[in-house]
């Protein structure tokens, strides 16, 4: 059953770039390109998982306006199952407005939105039955899935039989690990970046990091480290995995393409460093273009750019 289920935050990205300096109050700068994409983890992490063949489908909502009606066909025209996306009503779907200075490096302005309002209430757990993996992406930024909630969802994720993943965002509350300590003994594999990994754990050596979630009861750890590369561990076999040198266009989404690409590897069977290797090029592939998913063509494209960078996926 080669079949993914994303829940969490979905998202409309407007992309401006390259921002080489900050407007003054009341004052414009001129970039180069402004584009709307689809973005948010949950999105991000379907379309490119579609991409390298697995069925897909998104569990979140949307608000009743253009944003939210550009999302549902972004996703349909990825080919993922959105019979499980809700409209809220009386409320503005996500947007983030994303900027991207000319290394490749973002800074975020983003409204929650109808993510807000997404609960355990709007999931159907008998139709996630229908799946392998159900991977909840965007943990911070949806306030109804928080504490006793979330853990709730992972329990009844847990009790279905199925792989639970987590992968988290940034806090802007400054909560961070009282919101998700409760759930993580459900969790099987749990995606992070260095960055809230640090403000997570209150570690400064990523292995001390992860130790500290697998302590809290994660099976797997896997650190998004950006342009470092990534770290996995499972407390018995652990590797860093050196960033692929590629010309970064737009790093954004690329955590979420990582996250996809190891998905996509364990729904082929691979273990855990084959999986991470995987996403380890799936990530790097993902900065060569600009938006969140559009750097990710197919499994055949992903090969052969593997292959220009000595590495066997």
């Amino acid at each position: 059953m080669e079949k993914l289920a994303c829940l969490g935050i979905l998202v409309g990205d407007f992309v401006s770039r390259p921002v080489i300096k900050m407007p003054e109050r009341g004052k414009l700068v001129l970039v180069d390109t402004c584009e709307l994409h689809i973005g948010g983890c949950a999105s991000n992490t379907a379309v490119v998982a579609r991409k390298l063949g697995p069925e897909v489908s998104v569990v979140g909502k949307i608000g009743d306006d253009a944003l939210g009606e550009f999302v549902m066909a972004a996703l349909r025209k990825s080919g993922i199952d959105v019979s499980m996306v809700r409209v809220e009503r009386g409320v503005t779907t996500s947007g983030t407005s994303v900027l991207v200075f000319p290394d490749g490096e973002r800074s975020f302005l983003h409204s929650i939105g109808a993510n807000s309002k997404f609960s355990v209430s709007d999931i159907d757990f008998d139709f996630l039955k229908n799946f392998s993996i159900v991977h909840v992406a965007g943990i911070f930024l949806m306030p109804g899935l928080e504490g006793e909630n979330l853990k709730t969802l992972a329990m009844r994720t847990k009790n279905i039989g199925r792989i639970l993943s987590f992968d988290t965002a940034w806090d802007s509350t400054g909560r961070w690990l009282p919101v998700i300590k409760d759930a993580l003994p459900y969790v099987d594999y749990f995606f992070t970046s260095l960055e809230e990994a640090r403000m997570l754990s209150a570690k400064n050596d990523y292995r001390d990091m992860a130790k500290v979630f697998l302590d809290l009861g994660v099976k797997n750890v896997c650190l998004k480290m950006g342009p470092e590369g990534s770290y996995v561990t499972d407390g018995r076999q652990s590797q860093f995995f050196p960033a692929l040198k590629v010309n970064a266009v737009d790093s954004t989404g690329a955590g979420d393409a990582y996250v996809a690409g190891f998905l996509t590897g364990l729904l082929k069977g691979y273990d855990l460093l084959k999986a991470s290797l995987l996403a380890n090029t799936v990530g790097a592939m993902s900065v060569t273009a600009i938006g969140a998913t559009s750097g990710i063509v197919d499994w055949e494209t992903l090969v052969s750019f593997s292959r220009k960078h000595n590495v066997e996926i």
